[in-house]
């Protein structure tokens, strides 16, 4: 049987995927608090995509959330300003919603367990046009000041390549969250391959 946890959750308008990099802008009492636990537990909370509702205000709106999230590291946290914390995650882990609850204070929690990382799998020979595409797209990014990901980088393995694809392609969330539960890494790099090349940017 597999083990269930239990999570706290940061519903959000965005899709983490494992090995991606988050930056929040957290001022709500729920979620400094829950940061804060984070520090102290050395523990790290769930990502979960909203489909309704605002993830602003304990009960403003009706809140419903996908099924399957990815667990968050924190990596740093900058407190400069009074009141708002600006941090820094990791994606680790997806996971899935086996139940959900909400807090007095608003925050949810819920009982998840976890989805099997994808294996390492080199990407077919085919989809060498789409690992060289984005190791390019990577050193123009540094070139211009940006560091989206976080090193090392791994363009020998097929299911990292196609997560770094996902998060900066222009794709509706609702496609990024199905991309991101995929079970197959490679077919996860296939589709981004076929939109690439549906796009002109791959020849």
């Amino acid at each position: 049987m597999t083990d269930t946890a239990t999570l706290p959750l940061f519903p959000l308008q965005a899709v983490l995927f494992p090995g991606g990099l988050l930056g929040l802008k957290v001022f709500e009492a729920r979620y400094v608090d829950l940061i804060a636990a984070c520090l102290r537990t050395d523990t790290g909370f769930g990502v979960v995509m909203l489909n309704r509702g605002s993830e602003a205000g304990a009960r403003a709106t009706a809140v419903s959330f996908e099924a399957i999230g990815t667990r968050a590291a924190v990596l740093d946290v900058d407190s400069a300003q009074p009141g708002i914390l600006q941090v820094r995650c990791a994606g680790t882990q997806r996971f899935r919603i086996e139940s959900s609850r909400q807090q007095p204070d608003g925050l949810w929690v819920a009982d998840v367990t976890d989805v099997q990382d994808d294996p390492v799998v080199a990407p077919a020979p085919a989809m060498l046009p789409t690992v060289r595409a984005l190791a390019t797209t990577i050193a123009t990014l540094k070139a211009q000041g940006e560091a989206p990901f976080q090193s090392p980088y791994h363009f020998e393995d097929a299911g990292w390549v196609a997560n770094r694809w996902c998060e900066i392609l222009p794709l509706p969330r609702a496609a990024k969250q199905k991309l991101m539960e995929l079970p197959d890494a490679g077919v996860r790099l296939q589709l981004v391959d076929e939109f690439l090349r549906s796009k002109g940017l791959l020849s």
